[in-house]
């Protein structure tokens, strides 16, 4: 079932919010040598005020974002027109099976397609046309973006029209991986009731007496 909402929108904020998303996947994920990264916590911290509150926490807007957004639409037409296809733009995709998560691809690509859509700063661009290789974070993004959707594949879609026109566009299809999607669910199966049980905690606090 897809949510049929503009991303970025108030609405389209309001249906993630509190929710585990894929575009924070890596942080829900991360780990150390010791156990679980700080980013995790940071994640958990920032739904539970969502939770709390009943709304989205401010989001940072770099100028690199803001070069992203501005440039998105340009990137969608170049891989159309590369990938010979149609890309139809969708708002919020919940989890089929997990109350409290959901994705937000860049859009549906034919009948088992999706297609994430980067614009970075040049260097990382150039370093990408030049590796091949698409990171990690991207990847978790991407598969977990497939386990809400059901589709089998996503393109990752690097683009800068800063450089010559025929270096602008990179492209690497991942397809889905269903081991890796059982183990980042389970993952998030136990980060949500981790969440929920220190939300039902801080709702039952008592709150501090004030000094007389």
């Amino acid at each position: 079932m897809t949510i049929d909402l503009i991303q970025g929108s108030d609405e389209w904020l309001a249906a993630r919010c509190g929710k585990v998303t894929a575009s924070r996947m890596a942080d829900l994920l991360a780990k150390t040598k010791t156990g679980y990264g700080a980013s995790r916590a940071n994640y958990m911290a920032e739904l539970i005020a969502e939770r709390l509150t009943g709304q989205p926490a401010e989001k940072f807007t770099s100028p690199a974002m803001q070069w992203g957004t501005a440039n998105e639409s340009d990137a969608r037409s170049a891989y159309e027109f590369h990938a010979d296809c149609d890309v139809i733009e969708v708002g919020f995709v919940p989890h089929p099976g997990i109350l409290m998560a959901g994705a937000s691809p860049d859009g549906l690509v034919a009948a088992d397609g999706l297609v994430e859509i980067k614009c970075p700063n040049t260097a990382t661009h150039i370093d990408t046309l030049l590796s091949g290789v698409v990171a990690g974070k991207y990847i978790t993004q991407m598969q977990f973006q497939m386990a809400c959707t059901g589709r089998r594949w996503c393109d990752f879609v690097s683009f800068d029209p800063r450089m010559p026109a025929d270096l602008r566009l990179f492209v690497r299809r991942i397809e889905r991986d269903d081991a890796a999607i059982a183990d980042m669910e389970a993952e998030i199966v136990k980060f949500l009731a981790e969440l929920d049980g220190k939300v039902s905690a801080l709702r039952a606090a008592k709150p501090l007496a004030r000094a007389a």
